[in-house]
């Protein structure tokens, strides 16, 4: 039984989530100030910047990796005693009949992947977790972001990052960063439940 593979997929499971809120909502805007004349009534806004900046946004970031290292935690405390039976096994493969390695061996590649199976419903148990955090935020700003809309008499918002580049004065983003960390610093967050998808019988 070949552990590595396996063990490589359970971290590749769980990685990559919880060190932003959002990899695609936390991003540097690459847009450049060109100059030229200012637009009236032509806003600039960036989303990415707005999570990755404000206060609620790196709070939310910290829960959600914080919840991700336990989950790593807890999975590679599962993955080592069955890395050490496979090796155990590996080792009695000379001094075992062929049929009874072969049955402990299947047994053990089930054991790996229900194992797999749970990391894999864990990472998407914490991307729900992930994304519910991007809608309670975006609704918590939504009003700031109305508010200094009106402040600036703007008539059209574009995303700062479809832009690629022009006169950078209409740009709403940091106000909004700023409204929004005197709205709000941080919020609660919780590992979603997700109900477990059901396994198809194999007919055994």
């Amino acid at each position: 039984m070949r552990s590595a593979p396996v063990a490589a997929a359970l971290l590749l499971a769980l990685g990559g989530i919880g060190n932003a809120v959002a990899a695609e909502d936390a991003a540097p805007s690459q847009t450049q100030g060109l100059g030229g004349p200012e637009i009236p009534g032509v806003c600039l806004l960036s989303r990415q910047a707005i999570f990755a900046n404000a206060e609620v946004g790196k709070s939310a970031s910290e829960q959600i990796a914080r919840l991700t290292e336990q989950s790593q935690a807890e999975f590679e405390a599962q993955r080592k005693p069955l890395e050490e039976e496979a090796r155990k096994l590996e080792g009695e493969k000379a001094s075992l009949p062929a049929a009874k390695f072969t049955e402990q061996q299947q047994a053990l590649a089930r054991r790996w992947s229900e194992l797999q199976k749970k990391a894999e419903h864990r990472t998407r148990e914490i991307e729900a977790t992930r994304q519910k955090a991007i809608d309670r935020i975006s609704t918590e700003a939504q009003p700031v972001l109305a508010e200094v809309y009106k402040q600036r008499k703007c008539g059209l918002l574009i995303d700062r990052g479809v832009a690629l580049g022009g006169n950078m004065n209409g740009d709403l983003t940091a106000a909004v960063v700023k409204a929004l960390d005197a709205r709000i610093k941080t919020i609660p967050i919780q590992r979603e439940i997700l109900p477990m998808t059901p396994v198809a019988s194999t007919g055994r």
